[in-house]
């Protein structure tokens, strides 16, 4: 990591841990658990709104580190209506399928918009390579990790999401074949990078749809046993 790079993750990452103080203060998607496991739950969440910007890189590490700089200018008021927005959790990096490993992997690193801004997000500049996305109702396998989300471990805990996906009654509802440009598979990280112990991530599969969770609920409801 350059010397900029430095300059901007202590700055930055400065502002997430002291917005942290304020513990309830950082506001997150909502969402409600459907279905958990020892090492995984089911979530359907709401219908919510990020702001986006692709990267190209051989390292995920290295790729939201970019990704988040250029999401970090944009709340800081680095957007078309000059307006500062409060930082959210989680910040989110969705791996794209690459041709290989030594090949030039994409990368969409996200921040969830707040409510106050849901209905009308600031502009990005029209230069900035962001892009604001409204996602519909969103049903989600999670999988929670510790430690430091990085090159060497992202993938890995993918592979044991899928593995205990596919030894359940939801193996095959996950979209395992996602489309041209699609995330296929996305790493939630909650945590300043200077906190140590107690470091909080996730990794995401999506559902092609939202009518596993749906189902799920109307279980729970009736009294019965969700898949």
């Amino acid at each position: 990591m350059g010397p900029k790079m430095s300059v901007w993750m202590v700055l930055a990452m400065a502002a997430v841990v002291c917005a942290a103080a304020g513990a309830d203060s950082i506001e997150s998607p909502p969402y409600t658990v459907v279905h958990a496991e020892s090492d995984f739950e089911i979530r359907l969440y709401r219908p919510s709104t990020w702001i986006t910007t692709p990267v190209e890189d051989i390292s995920f590490s290295k790729a939201t580190q970019i990704g988040f700089h250029k999401l970090f200018q944009y709340i800081q008021g680095a957007n078309l209506n000059n307006s500062r927005v409060e930082m959210t959790t989680p910040v989110l990096t969705g791996i794209v399928p690459s041709a290989g490993p030594f090949c030039s992997s994409a990368f969409a690193i996200r921040f969830f918009v707040p409510h106050e801004f849901k209905d009308s997000p600031p502009l990005p500049l029209l230069d900035s390579d962001l892009t604001v996305e409204n996602w519909d109702e969103k049903c989600v396998a999670v999988r929670a990790f510790s430690g430091f989300a990085k090159d060497t471990n992202v993938a890995q805990e993918a592979a044991q999401l899928e593995a205990s996906l596919q030894n359940s009654k939801w193996a095959n509802i996950t979209d395992s074949e996602p489309k041209d440009g699609e995330d296929a598979y996305t790493i939630a990280q909650y945590s300043s990078p200077f906190k140590i112990l107690g470091r909080v991530n996730e990794v995401w599969v999506s559902f092609p749809s939202s009518e596993g969770c749906h189902s799920a609920l109307l279980n729970t409801k009736a009294g019965r046993v969700a898949p």
